[in-house]
């Protein structure tokens, strides 16, 4: 009978570490990684449609989601590429888990991305859009700029409270 009891106990605290570190993984939010952990995760070069395009390493982020998975973006050298491929694709998206970036659920895999936006100087939404690496669309959404954001960069992402933000210049797209 003490035997019984023991393994129910130990298996009740078991059950309750568990739910209690699951609640604060959920709770934790995304992060940033940086210093090794992004330098040994960072893609060089990402294949779209048969192109093998080079990513720009000083506009790129790879951040961690609530559940654990890694998610990098980073913007595309396409130099040098045809203006179709110019148009098309500015940026790459590589998750290891489902994301929702402004609205737009992505499963895992790797996506491009390509964007229509106002002049910096204008005013009026821009939209994104999302292609997986058959150049198939995902998906698309608008973005509004962000008049509060100060010292905007070409890719980054901000988080918050335990929120995430991706910002291409001054327009942001909410992560989820």
């Amino acid at each position: 009978m003490h035997r019984i009891r023991v393994t129910r106990l130990v298996v009740s605290l078991a059950l309750v570490v568990t739910g209690a570190a699951a609640v604060l993984q959920a709770q934790a939010g995304f992060e940033v990684v940086i210093g090794k952990a992004f330098d040994s995760a960072f893609v060089k070069d990402f294949y779209l449609e048969g192109n093998s395009i080079p990513t720009e390493k000083r506009n790129a982020v790879l951040i961690k989601t609530p559940s654990g998975a890694r998610v990098e973006f980073a913007l595309l050298d396409t130099s040098g590429y045809s203006s179709q491929v110019q148009e098309k694709y500015s940026g790459m998206i590589i998750s290891e888990g489902p994301i929702s970036v402004c609205g737009v659920k992505l499963e895992v895999g790797s996506y491009g991305f390509g964007t229509k936006l106002p002049h910096p100087s204008g005013s009026g939404d821009g939209q994104v859009f999302f292609y997986d690496q058959a150049g198939s669309k995902a998906g698309e959404c608008s973005v509004s700029k962000d008049a509060h954001l100060k010292m905007p960069k070409p890719l980054q992402v901000i988080v918050s409270g335990g929120k995430a933000r991706l910002y291409l210049g001054v327009y942001g797209l909410d992560l989820e």
